[in-house]
Order: C-alpha cells, then sequence, then structure tokens
C-alpha cells in the first residue's frame, strides 16, 4: 500500500522557533552590551602597578638580587593590579605569567590567598592576599 505524501510545503522554521531565536539573540546582545565599557572613560587607574624592567631575566641568571615586587601584595576586592613586563623573557609571579612585552591587568574579585613561584622575587615565591 501506498501512503500519499503531502504536496503542501513545511514552513521553513515554526513560529515557536522563530520566538526562541530572537529571545536568545536578544539575551546574547544584551550580555556583549554589558561586559563592554566606554571607550571615552579610559581603563581605571591600578591600585598597584609593577615594572618588570628590560634585562631582568639576564641580571637575575648572573645572581643580581632585584627589588622589583614585594614577597606579598594584600588587597582588597575591586583594586586593581598591573604588571608591565618590558623584559624579553617571560616571567611568573605568583597566580600569573606575563609574557615578553605583556602587560597584564587584574581587577580582584575574588577573596583568597593564591601563592606560587616568582621568577623576580629573591625567595622564589609571590603571595596575593585578597580580603573583603
Amino acid at each position: 500500500m501506498i501512503t500519499p505524501v503531502s504536496t503542501t510545503p513545511a514552513p521553513a522554521t515554526s513560529p515557536l522557533r522563530f520566538v526562541w531565536t530572537v529571545l536568545i539573540a536578544g539575551i546574547l546582545g544584551l550580555a556583549a552590551m554589558s561586559c563592554g565599557g566606554s571607550e571615552e572613560a579610559g581603563p581605571e587607574e591600578p591600585t598597584y602597578s609593577f615594572i618588570i624592567p628590560a634585562g631582568s631575566g639576564d641580571r637575575i641568571d648572573a645572581g643580581e638580587t632585584l627589588d622589583i615586587l614585594p614577597r606579598e601584595l594584600v588587597a582588597q576586592l575591586d583594586e586593581t593590579v598591573i604588571i608591565v613586563n618590558e623584559d624579553d623573557e617571560a616571567h611568573i609571579l605568583g597566580p600569573w605569567f606575563v609574557g615578553p612585552g605583556e602587560t597584564l591587568r587584574q581587577r580582584f574579585t575574588t577573596e583568597g590567598v593564591f601563592e606560587d613561584s616568582c621568577s623576580v622575587h629573591p625567595s622564589g615565591r609571590f603571595t596575593v592576599v585578597v580580603e573583603a
């Protein structure tokens, strides 16, 4: 037995699918707008600022002790640190990796103690304590 096939074309999309597509696109658009900032306002001034000078890696390798950053940084929520690596070597600074010529900008949004190795501090360690 042969079953007849409808010759009426099916709609390209159902009305419900169209509504969901528009709704999701709107939510994603709002989320993208809320993440952006005003170009006119400029970046927020950092609370803490450190520069790793050019040649630091070579100086450390030669045995020189550099005074670039403290062993421990105690910061408050919503404060900001900026680390500029002017060296031609990458450096690990506690929880962060900063490549040669890179700038790291971090706003503290989570309380806690973050400690790891440090390639520029004489102790070989760097701790960031973030308090409320």
